[in-house]
């Protein structure tokens, strides 16, 4: 009888790109998503001026991501991942409007990390292998952990339609389905080996951005 050799496991560089974004960003996801500032804020312990601020902070960092996205859109691959119906950078501002005023941008602080983050997309902004860990990193946590951030605002501080826009996708009323696009046309980029191992060290460091800035976040608020 000849022997059957068993499929051989599947490597790393077989994994498609949205499968190893997510296995290999675990640890960092979770080291954001546990902060100080984020279970103080999600628990109701924060007040109103705690998310404006960290609204500011996002004002921040869309604005580079958003720049990187019309960079990226003159790429025939990069143009697959940038969707109008995910710009928040006009959302954050009906935001901050309601939150602190008129006159916000004269009146909010952009912390040193958020000043850091901002740095980071505007260096490598225009790299596809870059701008796919960042536009996954953002995006698609608002569609997914962001619809709970959402909900505990909500319940909370009292904040409904008015404060919440930025989490508000009026022309994604599914989630789901648009988020399985989005990883399909993750997985569809024609990335060598090791582009597709720095789009994952990418994302890491994205998410220790964060980190970094829920921590000035932490120290001005809790």
């Amino acid at each position: 009888m000849t022997a059957v050799t068993p499929p051989a496991a599947a490597t790393p560089t077989d994994q498609p790109l949205s499968l190893r974004l997510r296995e290999g960003t675990r640890p960092e996801h979770e080291a954001a998503e546990s902060s100080g500032f984020v279970e103080k804020l999600m628990g109701g312990e924060l007040g109103i001026a705690a998310y404006a601020d960290l609204a500011a902070q996002q004002w921040a960092i869309y604005g580079a991501l958003e720049q990187a996205s019309a960079a990226i859109r003159q790429d025939d691959q990069g143009a697959t991942l940038v969707f109008d119906e995910l710009t928040r950078t006009p959302e954050i501002e009906k935001d901050l409007t309601f939150l602190v005023g008129a006159d916000w941008a004269e009146r909010v602080t952009i912390h040193p990390a958020t000043q850091r983050y901002v740095a980071r997309l505007h260096e490598v902004g225009g790299s596809l292998p870059a701008y796919a860990a960042h536009a996954y990193t953002r995006y698609l946590g608002d569609l997914s952990g962001g619809q709970i951030i959402k909900r505990m605002m909500e319940r909370h501080y009292g904040l409904s339609v008015d404060g919440l826009a930025f989490y508000t996708f009026t022309e994604i009323p599914r989630s789901k389905p648009f988020k399985d696009v989005y990883r399909e046309r993750l997985d569809a980029l024609r990335l060598t080996p090791e582009q597709l191992a720095g789009t994952v060290a990418e994302a890491k460091l994205a998410f220790r951005l964060n980190s970094d800035l829920f921590a000035d976040l932490g120290a001005a608020h809790c």
